[in-house]
C-alpha cells in the first residue's frame, strides 16, 4: 500500500536542515623544516577526526603558500626548509643562533609582502580558527589574520618545550593566543605581556594518537623478533626523521667499549647511514631501521634512548617511559638547549657535553639503581596534551566543553 509524508512535515525537515549550523573550519599552518611541525599538524587533524568534533581541519604547508617570497630559494634554488634539513643531516649546526637571527631579519624585510600574501589567502580560506605550529612567522601571521578575519581567533601551538625569544614562537601581538607545553613556556608568555586569557597550558608536547593506543607488546618477544637478545639492556638511537652522521660514531664507540648492551638504531630518511651500518659486521647486537612509522612500537623493546634533544624525541621517550642520554653544546640548536635543562630538572636522563663521552654516559646509565631511578621519575610524568588541545580549540570557538 502506498504511503506519503504530509507536506507540513517535509517543510519542518527542510527548515531544520537549512537551519543546521555550518561546519566550523580550522586551518593549521605547518612546514617541513624538521619533522615535528608536520607531525603536530597531522596529530591534531587525526585526533579531531577520531573525536567526531564536526570541524573541518585543513592542513596548509606554509612553505608552498609563500614559495615565491622565499629569498633563500631565489639565491640558491633550495627552499629554506630543505636547507634546514640538510644542516640537520650533516650536523652543520655550529653558529645556528646567528643564522637564525639572519633568517628573522630577512623575514622582517619581507614583512609587508608576507602580510599581504597571507591576508589574501586567509580571506579566501574563510576559516573560523587559525592555528600555527611553526616558529618565526607568527608576527606576520597574526597581523595578516587580523586584517583578513577580524576578531576570529588565532593560536600558536608551541612545538618546542620552551620559546627562544625574541620573535621565535611568542609575539606581543594581542590577537595571538599561545598554547604552551611547559611551565617555562607559560612564564615566557607572561614575560612578553600575555594575559592569562591568551595563555593555555597543556601537560606536555602533543604526540600522535597512536602513542596512546593501549598495547600489550612483550619487550622480550619484540627483541626476539628484531634478532636481539632477550635479557640484555637495550638502548635506542633516534636522531629525528633525518638521522645524523654522529649515529655511526656512537655505534662505533659503543662497539669498541664492549659494554653489556644492544641497540635499536632508527636512521629515518638517512638511507646512506642505514646502508653503512648494515654493511659492517659489529660485535654489538644491533637492529637497524630506516624510515618507519613504528617508532612507538619499537620503543617497547628499549630501556633508554640516545638522541638529539628535539622536543618530539624527548616527549616520545617520556611517553614510552624511556630515560634519555642527550648532548648539549655549541652545536646544539638554540631552541633545543632548554630541553636538556628540562631533562636535568626532571631527573629523567643524562646530558653530555659531547657524544664522544657516550661510553661514560652509557656506563652511568647502566649503574645499579640509576636506570631504575630515571625510569621511576619518567613514570611520574603524564602527558595528555593531544586530548587537551581540542578542548582549547572548542573554547576559542565558543563551544561548550565535552563531557566525555
Amino acid at each position: 500500500m502506498a504511503w506519503s509524508v504530509p507536506v507540513d512535515v517535509c517543510k519542518t525537515f527542510t527548515i531544520v536542515w537549512n537551519n543546521a549550523p555550518p561546519m566550523r573550519k580550522i586551518q593549521v599552518l605547518f612546514h617541513d623544516a624538521g619533522g615535528g611541525h608536520r607531525n603536530a599538524a597531522v596529530a591534531l587533524q587525526t585526533v579531531i577526526t577520531q573525536q567526531n568534533r564536526g570541524w573541518e581541519v585543513e592542513l596548509v604547508q606554509f612553505q608552498e603558500l609563500t614559495d615565491h617570497l622565499d629569498v633563500l630559494r631565489k639565491l640558491t634554488g633550495i627552499r629554506i626548509q630543505e636547507q634546514y634539513n640538510t644542516l640537520l643531516r650533516n650536523g652543520w649546526t655550529l653558529g645556528a643562533t646567528q643564522l637564525l637571527r639572519v633568517l628573522q631579519a630577512t623575514i622582517w624585510v619581507f614583512h609587508r609582502p608576507l602580510v599581504k600574501l597571507l591576508a589574501e589567502h586567509f580571506r579566501k580560506s574563510n576559516a573560523d580558527l587559525l592555528v600555527s605550529v611553526i616558529p618565526h612567522f607568527n608576527r606576520e601571521i597574526a597581523e595578516a589574520w587580523k586584517l583578513a578575519r577580524g576578531d576570529k581567533p588565532f593560536a600558536t601551538l608551541i612545538t618546542d618545550i620552551a620559546d627562544f625569544p625574541p620573535h621565535f614562537w611568542i609575539e606581543p601581538e594581542q590577537n595571538q593566543y599561545v598554547i604552551c607545553g611547559s611551565e617555562k613556556a607559560v612564564e615566557q608568555a607572561r614575560a612578553v605581556g600575555k594575559d592569562d586569557a591568551h595563555i593555555f597550558a597543556t601537560s606536555g608536547m602533543i604526540l600522535r594518537p597512536d602513542f596512546y593506543v593501549p598495547d600489550h607488546v612483550d619487550p622480550v618477544a619484540l627483541r626476539r623478533e628484531l634478532g636481539l637478545r632477550e635479557g640484555v639492556t637495550t638502548g635506542m638511537l633516534l636522531f629525528g626523521g633525518f638521522g645524523s652522521k654522529v649515529m655511526y660514531d656512537i655505534v662505533e664507540w659503543l662497539d669498541e667499549a664492549k659494554l653489556p648492551l644492544q641497540l635499536i638504531v632508527i636512521c629515518g630518511r638517512n638511507e646512506k647511514l642505514a646502508q653503512e651500518l648494515k654493511a659492517r659486521t659489529w660485535g654489538l647486537p644491533m637492529h637497524v631501521v630506516g624510515f618507519t612509522k613504528e617508532v612507538h612500537r619499537l620503543m617497547r623493546g628499549a630501556d633508554f634512548l640516545i638522541g638529539k634533544p628535539g622536543p618530539g624525541s624527548v616527549a616520545e621517550a617520556m611517553m614510552r617511559k624511556l630515560p634519555v642520554i642527550l648532548e648539549c653544546n655549541a652545536w646544539t640548536l638554540p631552541q633545543e638547549r632548554y630541553n636538556t635543562e628540562w631533562v636535568k630538572e626532571k631527573r629523567v636522563g643524562i646530558v653530555l657535553h659531547d657524544f664522544k663521552k657516550i661510553v661514560v654516559g652509557v656506563k652511568q646509565m647502566l649503574e645499579p639503581g640509576t636506570l631504575a631511578e630515571f625510569r621511576a621519575n619518567v613514570g611520574r610524568l603524564e602527558n595528555r596534551a593531544i586530548f587537551e588541545v581540542p578542548e582549547i580549540f572548542a573554547k576559542l570557538l565558543g563551544e561548550s566543553p565535552r563531557m566525555d
